[in-house]
Parts: C-alpha cells; structure tokens; sequence
C-alpha cells in the first residue's frame, strides 16, 4: 500500500518515518516518474505470418507473366507432345503448394494442348480435301472402280482379318493330312455371309464372292510357280499355297467392296 501511494505522489505522515526521509522519497518520485510521464507514446505493429503471401514458403514460379506458352514451360516451339507433357510434370512438382503458380503452369499446358489439337484436326481435314481432290481428278473408269470400294470400321477390318489368318494358319497345320477344301469352302461362306449383310442381296454376295475366290486361285496359280522352292517348305503343296492366296482375295472382297 504504500509503494502505490508514493507512486501515485500523496503526502505520507507515518510515526516510524522521519520527516526528512518523507521529503527524500517525495522528490525522488517526482523526478524518476517525470521521464516516463513526458515520454512519447508509441507501438510497434508485429507483422503476422498470415501477412505474407498464400503459400507460406513454397517458391513462386518466375514465369508467371509470360505470354507466350512455349517460354513459360521453358520448351522449345518444336517441342512434342511428350515434352510438354514432361515440362508440365516438372513445373508442378516443383511449384506445388503455390496456387498461382500451379494456375500459370496449368493455363499455358492446356494453350498448347488444344494448338495441337487443332493443328490435327486440321491435318485430318486438309489430308481429306486432297484425297476426294484426286479423286474428282481421276479418270472416269477409276471414279466407278472407287464406287464399289468402302472403308470399314477399323474394328470390322481387325475381326475379318484373323478370321481368314487363322484360315489359313488351320490349312498349313493340316496341309500333312490332307488339301484345304474343307477350310476353303467355310472361308467362301463367311464371305457370302459378309457381303450379303452389306449389299442385302444373297444373289449379288454368292457371285462376288465366287468371284473373288475364282480371281485368288487363278492369281495364285500364276504367282506361286515363280517363288524359289528354296524359300518354301517342302510339304507345302501348290494347292495349298494358292489358297493361301484365295484367302487373301475373299478377305478383302467382303471387307472393302460394297
């Protein structure tokens, strides 16, 4: 109690204090609290870490204001599609945390993505004009050649091929035993079959396709003989090479003919 009331400067009368004393302790209150009552008032602001910038102490990425995408991913123009891919992989690993940065590395990946989706879409379109160009160039026998002609699904072209491949992978296997005529009779069938599911006319599909194996046997016929019989195993018959060859002529008259 009584620091507070020398603190505060009011007289103290105390039995057991001297009056000289009492006049010592009054002047040194007033003169060491003068300082402090004169002294300007001032605050230090402390700066919080929720101040600086969003990411905390993740880098920021330097590249950030570059317009053109190329640079900002630091590719050259002639980069591939692998590159970009692999640019883009680096960048965010090496900036991931930093939201802005991860924006700007993101925004110039999908700039060239889409440029290079359009380049082939362009390229597909461009490689069609010229095609149907060459063909409106052609001559007129070549114009109705390409009428019966068609390009399939990709999918249709795989399913009939190892059809006929395991066709003739079955004739080989047997060709000790016995000639191909049993494989050769249900290649012909499922060529009828094919065909007959495009034109809707069994008429028109038996005669294509007893066509197309008459031109395979006749063709092979004619190509076989001139192959060195060193190059040919020696159980491989005539006949059964030639078929080889009628297989390949009903794949392709049931696969690209309409």
């Amino acid at each position: 109690m009584s620091s507070s009331l020398l603190l505060s400067g009011t007289t103290v009368t105390s039995p057991f204090i001297a009056p000289s004393k009492l006049s010592l302790v009054r002047n040194f209150n007033k003169s060491s609290l003068l300082p402090f009552r004169n002294a300007p008032r001032s605050f230090t602001s402390v700066k919080c870490t929720l101040d600086s910038s969003y990411g905390g102490n993740a880098p920021t990425f330097p590249r950030t204001r570059v317009w053109d995408p190329y640079k900002r991913l630091g590719i050259s123009p002639y980069a591939s599609e692998e590159e970009i891919w692999a640019s883009r992989n680096f960048l965010l690993q090496q900036y991931a945390g930093h939201e802005r940065s991860e924006e700007s590395i993101e925004g110039a990946f999908e700039k060239l993505l889409m440029s290079s989706f359009i380049k082939r879409k362009k390229t597909k379109i461009n490689l069609k004009t010229r095609l149907k160009k060459k063909v409106d160039e052609s001559p007129p026998w070549l114009k109705a050649l390409l009428d019966f002609v068609e390009m399939p699904p990709m999918d249709t072209i795989f399913r009939r091929l190892f059809l006929f491949a395991f066709m003739g992978g079955w004739s080989i296997m047997n060709s000790a035993e016995g000639g191909p005529a049993f494989q050769v009779a249900v290649s012909l069938a499922a060529c009828i079959y094919f065909l007959n599911e495009k034109t809707k006319s069994l008429g028109r599909a038996c005669l294509i396709g007893i066509g197309a194996l008459a031109a395979g046997w006749f063709c092979g016929s004619l190509i076989i003989p001139m192959i060195p019989t060193l190059l040919l195993h020696p159980t491989w018959t005539l006949e059964l090479l030639t078929s080889l060859v009628a297989y390949g002529f009903l794949f392709l008259s049931c696969t690209f003919l309409k």
